[in-house]
């Protein structure tokens, strides 16, 4: 079997994204753990990227890899012990999480092995392909149509709501 390019970037960035998955639920130290959950949201990126689903990559490097990541440390560094070795506070239920953990493995094992895989066609209700371009020209399209249904006053409402917090989150972390 010859391994091109694409095959051997999916195993290096399917070894990365497993590693620093465990490293999320294995360190003691909560602030290392939310480090590698932001390289947890590059790898998956880095899937996207491989599935050609560039958009979707890239939304992946900015709401997670950004603004949660950095939403998660901030809220670690507001907490009093943040730094400290065992700053986990489940690090002494490593038992139930390993059968919890085991029982989901299993069940997507199953999962996975008793489905079918259904590839999407052109015939779908959803084809964001179309004749006009990729997936992001077509997403953009959707978005700032004037001609059809636009989805601007949604974007713009929620852009709004997360607008409210991040001024509330610097309210809340301002010391006075």
């Amino acid at each position: 079997m010859p391994l091109d390019i694409g095959t051997v970037a999916f195993y290096v960035i399917a070894i990365v994204l497993v590693g620093s998955s465990l490293a999320v639920v294995l360190l003691r130290n909560i602030v290392h753990a939310a480090l590698f959950l932001a390289l947890v949201f590059g790898a998956a990126a880095g899937v996207y990227v491989l599935l050609n689903a560039e958009f979707i990559a890239i939304v992946q490097i900015l709401i997670y890899a950004g603004a949660v990541t950095i939403l998660v440390l901030f809220a670690i560094m507001l907490t009093q012990n943040a730094m400290s070795r065992r700053s986990s506070p489940f690090g002494g239920q490593t038992w139930l999480a390993a059968l919890i953990a085991a029982a989901l493995c299993a069940g997507l094992i199953f999962t996975v092995g008793a489905g079918q895989m259904v590839s999407g066609s052109s015939s779908s209700p959803v084809n964001l392909a179309g004749a006009t371009g990729g997936t992001a020209a077509r997403i953009g399209q959707l978005l700032y149509s004037p001609f059809s249904y636009s989805y601007v006053l949604p974007f713009e409402i929620a852009s709004v709501v997360l607008l409210a917090a991040i001024i509330g989150a610097i309210i809340i972390g301002r010391e006075d």
